[in-house]
């Protein structure tokens, strides 16, 4: 399942996506977790010290790396020097999965360990066995927006990789990846938002905070994007009315102060199960809304739309910046996902009765 959380800066996404994946790593969800705000706090509230949050591998310093493997045998694309951010898969791509090593992880994964906030990471290859359990999440980033990019570079070249990884990623129900989006609108630089399961829009109690809520649903209109507020910093009855008056329907849950998050902040937290009761049900009502996301998954329209934004961006940009024709990258008879589940369903034992309805 892909997760993303968005927000108008300082609502408190990053706080509300650090405890979901607290949340599902506590109840042995694998979690794989990114960072790509301009804004680089994940780390630091999934327990990190801030010299161990800074000196994680930033995705965009290994996109040379990250592009040659997704690429693997695909004859579309010639070199990775042609792809771009949406290129999307086809036949002979190599596709990620959530619960596995590979190379994009080995560069750019650490596990993170959260149980108690006790912080730290660990700078070994993740394991499906760490990944899987012990209260762990693998973390990645886009690494921050530094004084080098100042004037010449955008946020949004930063988090090409993680698009390309959300393009070429085959997930299943029990298993999370959880996006720390930038900040408002910012999302729809590009198609990235077309790319989960589930949005939750963190909102506060305000006119700014239901705005950035009525742009994003706006935007988000054609795209069948599925999307649910949580609404932040609720105090009393007056801030549950506000936001049910200008939400309405889309307002699935609401979060209140915490001392828990207050410690979190200080960079002492308790143990995770000492989180408020109300709080802890409302990730639990998070985790059954993302989870009924999966019956009304579609991966042909999934894939279309990769398609649509990748045609965009050739046409945009992507042509003249490579030199070739981008479209061509596009396999039209590939929808990602299908081959994933046939494999599953050949590795799942038949049915008895089909099984003796087979000749010896």
């Amino acid at each position: 399942m892909k997760i993303a959380f968005v927000g108008k800066g300082g609502s408190g996404k990053t706080t509300l996506s650090s405890l979901f994946i607290r949340h599902l790593a506590a109840s042995r969800v694998p979690v794989v977790a990114i960072d790509a705000d301009i804004n680089q706090h994940l780390g630091p509230a999934l327990g990190l010290a801030e010299d161990d949050a800074a000196a994680l591998p930033a995705l965009g310093a290994h996109l040379p790396e990250i592009k040659e493997y997704l690429r693997g045998a695909n004859p579309r694309i010639g070199s990775a020097e042609t792809m771009i951010k949406t290129t999307p898969p086809g036949r002979g791509s190599r596709l990620l999965r959530l619960v596995e090593d590979n190379p994009v992880y080995a560069a750019c994964a650490r596990t993170v360990h959260l149980d108690g906030g006790h912080g730290g990471h660990d700078d070994r290859d993740t394991s499906d066995a760490e990944s899987a359990g012990d209260d762990t999440a693998r973390l990645m980033v886009t690494g921050p927006f530094n004084e080098s990019d100042l004037g010449v570079a955008c946020y949004h070249s930063k988090v090409g990789a993680v698009e390309l990884c959300l393009n070429h990623l085959v997930d299943g129900r029990d298993e999370y990846l959880v996006v720390d989006m930038t900040a408002g609108s910012d999302s729809f630089a590009s198609g990235m938002f077309t790319r989960f399961d589930m949005t939750f829009l963190v909102a506060e109690p305000t006119r700014k905070g239901v705005a950035v809520y009525r742009q994003y649903k706006e935007y988000a209109r054609d795209f069948g994007v599925d999307l649910a507020v949580v609404g932040n910093k609720v105090r009393d009855a007056d801030d549950l009315a506000f936001l049910r008056a200008e939400v309405g329907d889309d307002l699935l849950v609401t979060v209140g102060h915490s001392d828990w998050v207050r410690a979190m902040e200080k960079g002492r937290p308790p143990r995770f199960a000492r989180l408020e009761e109300d709080n802890r049900r409302a990730l639990r009502t998070l985790h059954e809304r993302a989870d009924a996301t999966y019956e009304r998954r579609d991966w042909a329209r999934y894939t279309q739309q990769m398609v649509h934004f990748h045609l965009k961006n050739a046409e945009s940009w992507g042509n003249a910046k490579t030199g070739a024709d981008l479209a061509a990258q596009v396999d039209p008879d590939f929808v990602l996902g299908e081959r994933e589940q046939h494999e599953r369903r050949e590795r799942l034992p038949r049915p008895a009765a089909a099984a003796s309805a087979q000749p010896a």
